[in-house]
């Protein structure tokens, strides 16, 4: 497995499969895609998993966090996960966030994650911000 950095559109497929199934395929196009840092985690020469990062002053907000479902459990999300911490850290960043599907908070917070408890609905799936402070 090897993690690099991708083009937006390299994403939309994963997170159209993923994440999104029953959208349309430009729900998952984000407006912001061309001012973010997009990285992948291939499998030889297969992209399995996804995430883009959005950096705002001093902090970092990642957005569709996403690894194929054969993929799933196997931690390639967890070696992505810390991955953007570090690149995070390595711009000196304070603040890495995102908005995390409810169901999806206990793991975030196995990586020191918080819940802010700011909670909100988008498509009929809840989600709550999660956010951990850089030092």
């Amino acid at each position: 497995m090897e993690i690099k950095e991708i083009q937006a559109s390299q994403t939309w497929q994963i997170r159209h499969e993923v994440m999104w199934p029953d959208q349309p395929f430009e729900f998952v196009q984000l407006e912001e895609d061309n001012s973010g840092f997009h990285f992948g985690v291939f499998d030889e020469d297969k992209l399995v998993s996804i995430v883009s990062c959005f950096i705002e002053g001093k902090e970092m907000q990642f957005r569709k966090l996403a690894t194929l479902e054969e993929y799933q459990g196997k931690g390639i999300a967890s070696c992505l996960l810390k991955y953007i911490f570090e690149f995070a850290k390595s711009r000196d960043l304070k603040r890495v966030w995102c908005n995390a599907r409810s169901n999806k908070k206990l793991f975030y917070e196995k990586f020191g994650m918080n819940d802010t408890f700011k909670t909100f609905v988008k498509a009929d799936q809840e989600f709550t911000i999660m956010e951990i402070m850089l030092f």
